[in-house]
């Protein structure tokens, strides 16, 4: 059987968050019941029974924002249609703001065994500046509510390089994820997207962020606090402890195919990666109409050198970077000869680290990973 993960969009949110450029909707609720079943009717149109199912991750928008009735739905249907492995990790995202007990219930019944808690950070005042609904005493009590109801395997991102966020808001974050032994916990930079709200603060200077030297500094102490407490840091921006690396996003970065369901949810299969639209209202209506197709937008057929490009890109997100072993075995190809000039060009310049058996990225590759990862291109 072929193994795949399986990606599920869910994009309505209460509100819209300062940097988000994520396809959500904090103002179409009335769409919701429509959207549901229409995307359960392309999980039918596509099942398919000879696929093992070994990963189930449901994002969004907020995911907990709607019924969770809902929820439990998209994973029958999925069952139903799918082959899905007794030992799959089926995660979905939770905002603070939107956790609520009898959600938490359904979910455990529904098979969730993994929730992805979006925190951010412990500073209320943080919050505020980038348009989160929730304050540190709301996390808490969702962590509360999440292990009362069973479940261990918890994610919570954090994010750095945040409006008025000093090494000490950053510390204070930290620290208290550690005191309350998260298992898993994500810390991303926050990026300034085009025609976001935060853009456009900026623009006004209505915020300043921190300086880069500032960010990077934030970075590799977290990156320090967390492996001196035990966290195995896997991927650029994922710490782990024993056995809570999110397998989903762990297949992703290995060039795993999956199937992504709901509007702007992209698939990965058959060396072909494509998208759904974006407009909710088409994809509704192409569904409704049996017109899947015009949901559907190819963005690439690989050929083996984009294949193995993706691979390198891919894998060096990893702390344990590129395989040369399993590079060989998948294309039959060594990628110390594939890419001798880029290896070479990087190499002298400090960015990545070699052994017999991997490449790696080095602390200055870390830094300046999108610089890296282009030089594959």
């Amino acid at each position: 059987m072929k193994e795949v993960g399986i990606y599920v969009h869910i994009p309505f949110c209460k509100s819209k968050c300062n940097y988000c450029d994520f396809t959500s909707f904090c103002d179409k609720d009335g769409l919701i019941k429509e959207y549901i079943k229409n995307l359960k009717i392309e999980i039918v149109d596509r099942g398919n029974q000879t696929y093992l199912v070994k990963t189930i991750f449901i994002g969004g928008g907020t995911p907990s924002y709607i019924d969770a009735k809902y929820i439990k739905e998209i994973v029958d249907t999925i069952r139903e249609n799918y082959s899905v492995d007794e030992m799959a990790e089926i995660s979905i995202e939770m905002n603070p703001g939107t956790a609520k007990k009898e959600n938490l219930k359904n979910y455990k019944e529904a098979g969730i065994n993994r929730i992805s808690i979006g925190l951010q950070s412990a500073n209320d005042n943080i919050l505020k500046q980038i348009g989160r609904i929730h304050n540190y005493q709301d996390f808490l009590n969702t962590i509360k509510m999440v292990r009362e109801a069973g479940f261990e395997n918890i994610n919570v991102d954090t994010m750095i390089g945040l409006p008025i966020q000093t090494i000490y808001d950053a510390e204070d974050t930290i620290n208290k994820l550690i005191e309350l032994d998260i298992p898993h916990i994500s810390v991303y930079s926050l990026i300034v997207e085009s025609n976001t709200k935060i853009e456009k603060m900026l623009d006004k200077k209505e915020i300043t962020l921190p300086d880069e030297e500032m960010e990077r500094y934030i970075y590799w102490f977290i990156k320090r606090k967390l492996e001196e407490n035990g966290y195995t840091h896997y991927e650029i921006s994922n710490f782990a402890k024993m056995k809570y690396q999110c397998k989903h996003n762990l297949d992703c970065w290995s060039q795993k195919e999956y199937l992504g369901f709901g509007v702007a949810a992209a698939s990965y299969e058959d060396q072909t990666r494509y998208v759904n639209t974006s407009v909710i209202e088409n994809y509704i209506s192409n569904i409704e109409h049996n017109e899947r197709y015009k949901n559907v937008k190819v963005e690439e057929i690989q050929d083996k050198t984009a294949m193995m490009n993706e691979y390198m890109i891919l894998s060096l997100r990893k702390l344990s970077g590129v395989n040369i072993r399993k590079f060989m075995a998948k294309f039959d190809e060594n990628p110390l000869k594939v890419y001798e000039k880029q290896i070479y060009k990087l190499s002298k310049l400090d960015l990545i680290n070699l052994d017999i058996n991997t490449i790696r990225l080095s602390k200055k590759g870390i830094d300046l990973a999108n610089i890296v990862w282009e030089e594959f291109l």
